[in-house]
Parts: structure tokens; sequence; C-alpha cells
């Protein structure tokens, strides 16, 4: 089990980022969450199996069709055991 935080850097609000992540997210039966911030990034957590994880953070460096990713940071972080699904957090 691997867990990831990220944080995507360019236009990623206002283009149905936080959707691409949680449709990526289900179809990758992964679990976590997604948010804006404030400063115009997108922050997420995502775990899941390792080939599953590294599969979502390909996608979501593409991002949706009017999305422009122009840097992805991820850290490795401690797994949570009893998270059910993938949240958009408003």
């Amino acid at each position: 089990m691997k867990r990831l935080h990220a944080i995507v850097y360019g236009r990623v609000q206002g283009v149905g980022f936080r959707y691409y992540t949680h449709y990526e997210a289900l179809k990758q039966q992964l679990t976590g969450w997604v948010k804006n911030n404030n400063d115009g990034t997108v922050e997420l957590e995502v775990q899941g199996e390792e080939e599953a994880v590294q599969s979502f953070i390909e996608k979501i460096s593409e991002g949706p069709p009017f999305a422009k990713v122009t840097k992805l940071e991820t850290t490795d972080i401690e797994p949570i055991s009893n998270e059910k699904t993938y949240r958009i957090i408003y």
C-alpha cells in the first residue's frame, strides 16, 4: 500500500481538475482526497496499490483538456488504514 501527498501547479483551477482526479482515482480503485488551495494550486492525497498510484500520477500530470500542469510535487506519506473512498473537498 502506497500513499502520496501532491501539490499540482499551473492552470489547474476552473478547468475541472478536481473532478478529473476524482474520476481517475475511482477508475484505479484509489482512495484519498483533492482540494483547491487559495494560491491557485491543487492539493491531494492518493492511496492504493503502488502501480495504480503511479498510473494515477502519470494521468494527473497531463490533466484534463483545458488544464496545464507546470509542476507536480509528490511526497510519500503514511497510508491510512480505514479510508474507503476518494473525495473532493470544497
